[in-house]
C-alpha cells in the first residue's frame, strides 16, 4: 500500500470510524421504537381487551339486573295481586260480619220489644188481677178489676132508666162478691131499682141492710128515707113514722133528716 493511500486511509478511518458508531445509534434506536410500537400495540390490545370485557361484564351484569327487575317486578305484581286479594277477601268478610252483627242487633231489638212487649202484658194482667184502691160514695177501698167492671155495669143500667135488669145486676153482684166494699152502695141502689119496681117489701129488707150494715155510710140517710117511702106504700104508717123519727135521730144533719121532719108533720 502506498504512502498516499495510509494517508488517506488514516484521514478516512476516523470518518469511517464515526459513520460506524452512527450507524450502530441509528440500530439502536431503531430496535428501541420498535419495542415501544410492539409494547404500543399489546397494551392497546390488553386495553382493548379489558374494554370489550368490561363491555361484556356490564351487559352481562345489566341484563342480570334486568331479569333480576323483572323478577322482581312480577314477584312484586304477585305480592300486589295477592295483597289485593286478600284485601278484597277482608273487606268482603268484615261486610258479612257487619251485616250478622246489624241482624244480630235487629234480632235483639226484636227481642227486648217482645220481652218489654209481654213484660207489659204481664204487669197488666197483674195489675187487673191485684186489687187497687178505689172511692165510691166517699169510702175508699179495695177493688178487684172484675168487681168495678161489674159494679159499675148493673149502676149504668140504673141510670139507663131499665130498673129489673139493674136489679137482677146487683143481685148478682152481691152474690159474688159477698164481702165487697161496694156492697153498701149496692144494696142502695138495688133497694131504689126494686122500689121504681113496686117491689116494696124487698126494697125495704135492703135499705134496712144497708144501714145495719154501714150506718156511717153516705146513702144511709137517704136509705132510711126511702124505706119509709115503701112502708107507706105498704101502708105500714106507724113503721115509716118510727123510720122518720130514727133518721132525724141518727143523721139531724143531713137533707134526708130535713125531708123526713116535713113528711112527719104531714102525717099528723
Amino acid at each position: 500500500m502506498t504512502l498516499i493511500s495510509m494517508k488517506s486511509l488514516a484521514r478516512l478511518l476516523p470518518l469511517t470510524l464515526a459513520l460506524c458508531f452512527s450507524v450502530g445509534q441509528a440500530s439502536a434506536g431503531l430496535f428501541e421504537d420498535e419495542e415501544a410500537r410492539r409494547a404500543i400495540l399489546d397494551l392497546r390490545q390488553r386495553l382493548e381487551a379489558q374494554r370489550v370485557d368490561g363491555d361484556r361484564k356490564l351487559t352481562e351484569e345489566a341484563r342480570r339486573l334486568s331479569e333480576t327487575a323483572a323478577q322482581d317486578a312480577a314477584q312484586m305484581r304477585r305480592a300486589f295481586v295477592e295483597l289485593q286479594n286478600q284485601l278484597e277477601a277482608s273487606q268482603s268478610e268484615t261486610a258479612r260480619l257487619r251485616g250478622q252483627v246489624e241482624q244480630l242487633a235487629r234480632d235483639l231489638a226484636e227481642v227486648q220489644r217482645r220481652q218489654k212487649d209481654a213484660a207489659q202484658a204481664v204487669d197488666e194482667r197483674i195489675r187487673k188481677l191485684e186489687p187497687f184502691k178505689v172511692t165510691v160514695d166517699g169510702r175508699e177501698f179495695l177493688s178487684e178489676a172484675s168487681e168495678k167492671r161489674d159494679y159499675d155495669a148493673a149502676l149504668a143500667i140504673f141510670r139507663k132508666g131499665d130498673f129489673a135488669n139493674a136489679q137482677i145486676g146487683f143481685l148478682e153482684f152481691l152474690s159474688r162478691y159477698g164481702a165487697s166494699g161496694y156492697r153498701p152502695s149496692a144494696l142502695f141502689w138495688l133497694g131504689s131499682a126494686q122500689y121504681a119496681q113496686k117491689e116494696y117489701k124487698e126494697a125495704v129488707i135492703n135499705f134496712r141492710n144497708l144501714v145495719q150494715l154501714a150506718g156511717d155510710h153516705v146513702r144511709a140517710p137517704e136509705a132510711l128515707l126511702a124505706m119509709s117511702n115503701c112502708q107507706v106504700e105498704l101502708k105500714e104508717l106507724r113503721a115509716a113514722k118510727r123510720t122518720l123519727e130514727d133518721l132525724i135521730a141518727a143523721y139531724p144533719s143531713s137533707d134526708a133528716a130535713t125531708a123526713a121532719k116535713d113528711r112527719l108533720a104531714r102525717m099528723k
